[in-house]
């Protein structure tokens, strides 16, 4: 990330942390006690958003509501380790086979599978993985 990049996400993360505090006042019972609908309205967030924020709050306490929750796990495992994509990314620096005059994702993918690099692999997980070395 570029400097420039960095600040403005460290921004946006301050942003984030002031309308969840707005929105815990808002929704406080000894203060203004507005409805979900109203606070979503107000802050142009879904009431899931507000109900999701209030259940954290009651959960966890007033720090973990207010602060960006960590994922645990990413959303989707990697398919492929290190050292496969590796492999992979060799393979492609090397010659097409012959008849080609490039590789193809196509291509590669079946590659792959006939060096036994891996058992199945689709031509977007090469693609994913050969965008990450540009």
């Amino acid at each position: 990330m570029g400097r420039a990049n960095v600040h403005f996400f460290q921004a946006c993360q301050k942003c984030e942390k002031v309308r969840r505090a707005q929105i815990l006042l808002k929704a406080d019972t000894d203060g203004p006690n507005w409805i979900d609908e109203r606070i979503a309205e107000a802050y142009a967030c879904r009431t899931r958003t507000v109900e999701r924020l209030r259940q954290r709050f009651v959960e966890h306490g007033f720090d973990e509501a207010l602060n960006r929750v960590e994922r645990k796990q990413p959303p989707v495992e990697k398919l492929l380790t290190g050292d496969q994509e590796a492999r992979i990314i060799a393979t492609r620096l090397g010659l097409p086979p012959k008849g080609y005059n490039n590789w193809t994702l196509r291509l590669l993918a079946r590659k792959a599978v006939e060096l036994e690099i891996v058992d199945s692999v689709s031509y977007e997980t090469v693609r994913r993985t050969l965008k990450k070395t540009v």
